[in-house]
């Protein structure tokens, strides 16, 4: 199975000069954990609840006014949307991330969290295990 099943293909996007807090609404509102960011129309990063708690929030910086821009992860970490979710796993465990951008031909075109993964390998797994 490739990547192409499980990313999802809606790419979330903000721009770099949004405030962290607003990006940190907007991230609850979407229910989402990761967020692209664009900067003149062009991705130039990710932007994670993790990059906002440990680069900003754990520093004390003024989330109402410190602009993305200043804890955005570069570059995107990414895989080709023709390998395969053991694959994604591993670069993850590599790398250090949580997210993946999904790319076909260099271009972005899906995301991959861990949970998506996660949620892929149970199905996978025999037997099912009961919580009593």
């Amino acid at each position: 199975m490739s990547l192409a099943r499980l990313m999802n293909r809606e790419l979330k996007k903000i721009s770099n000069g949004t405030t962290i807090q607003e990006t940190a609404r907007i991230m609850g509102i979407q229910n989402v954990g990761s967020l692209l960011v664009e900067k003149d129309g062009q991705l130039v990063g990710i932007l994670t609840e993790t990059d906002i708690v440990r680069k900003a929030a754990a520093k004390g910086m003024d989330l109402k006014k410190e602009t993305v821009e200043s804890i955005v992860s570069k570059p995107i970490i990414s895989i080709e949307i023709t390998r395969s979710p053991q694959d994604a796993f591993d670069l993850m465990g590599e790398v250090g991330v949580r997210h993946l951008g999904i790319t076909d031909r260099g271009k972005v075109v899906g995301i991959v969290s861990v949970r998506d993964l996660l949620i892929h390998f149970k199905k996978q797994s025999e037997p099912r295990m009961g919580i009593d």
